[in-house]
């Protein structure tokens, strides 16, 4: 955890970005009570607006008999597939396995009612992969990281 130190408080307090009485914390936890409260609350603003969020999780990994080959981290939502993390081991790449994975997860995505996906990926990813799937530039980051870009794509789902 990181408080902010009464003397930075006192700071931002002469700059007027702060008011006296509140703390501040900066912290790198992924799963805490604080964390968890946001997200409930986010999630009741948001269905004053949309329909609830319903995020179920879809991963799709293949195996031989010992390890994983391959796999697709992702999520469904709002009608539509979060690709968020996909890797195929670069021995059985170009050989298939990754359409092969990516289409398997459309393919539940589309039985979860879902008519589109989404992800992001570099240009030192999959990129091109993508395209011959399907997908779309949307936009892009230039420079993340320092040198690349940074690409949102997306799919219609048929």
């Amino acid at each position: 955890h990181y408080w902010v130190s009464q003397s930075e408080v006192e700071k931002l307090l002469k700059k007027g970005t702060v008011m006296k009485g509140y703390n501040f914390e900066i912290n790198d936890e992924e799963n805490s009570e604080s964390i968890t409260f946001i997200e409930r609350e986010l999630d009741k603003y948001n269905n004053e607006f949309a329909q609830p969020y319903f995020h179920e999780k879809l991963n799709v990994l293949m195996k031989d008999e010992e390890k994983i080959i391959g796999g697709l981290i992702g999520g469904t939502y709002w009608g539509w597939l979060y690709i968020d993390r996909f890797w195929v081991n670069k021995d059985f790449r170009k050989l298939g396995f990754g359409s092969k994975l990516l289409k398997m997860a459309e393919n539940e995505a589309i039985n979860r009612g879902c008519t589109n996906a989404h992800l992001d990926t570099h240009d030192f990813q999959a990129v091109e992969f993508y395209k011959k799937n399907g997908y779309e530039i949307v936009s892009k980051l230039e420079n993340l990281p320092k040198g690349f870009n940074k690409y949102l794509m997306k799919k219609t789902l048929q």
